[in-house]
């Protein structure tokens, strides 16, 4: 028999790596009041998964964790990182904007979780 974590337990560790870098955290969308210095973390889909006799032999998921800063060289992005690398999820920076309309830093990584 195989086993595999489920879907939600693999989110469940994104979201808990994540709290251990700010309370600051949102599922989705953020809070309306919250300005600056969030996380906001989403899965979108399956990637790198393997099937084999007619069952899921392991369920990779794929999604997206931004960060929003004021600050220049903020600590939140290596904490992040260094977060995502103890629980032992894969993560790779995917952009770094500056956003002229809200003047914050957004950081954004891809993360894959199995």
């Amino acid at each position: 028999m195989i086993y595999m974590m489920s879907m939600q337990n693999k989110l469940k560790t994104v979201r808990d790596a994540l709290l251990t870098v700010t309370d600051k955290c949102y599922h989705y969308r953020r809070s309306g009041n919250i300005k600056t210095g969030y996380i906001v973390w989403a899965e979108d889909s399956e990637d790198g998964s393997f099937d084999g006799d007619n069952r899921k032999g392991e369920q990779q998921i794929h999604g997206t964790i931004d960060y929003f800063t004021l600050k220049e060289f903020d600590p939140v992005v290596d904490a992040v990182q260094n977060a995502l690398n103890a629980a032992g999820i894969g993560f790779r920076v995917n952009s770094v904007q500056y956003e002229d309309d809200t003047n914050l830093i957004h950081y954004e990584w891809d993360f894959w979780v199995a």
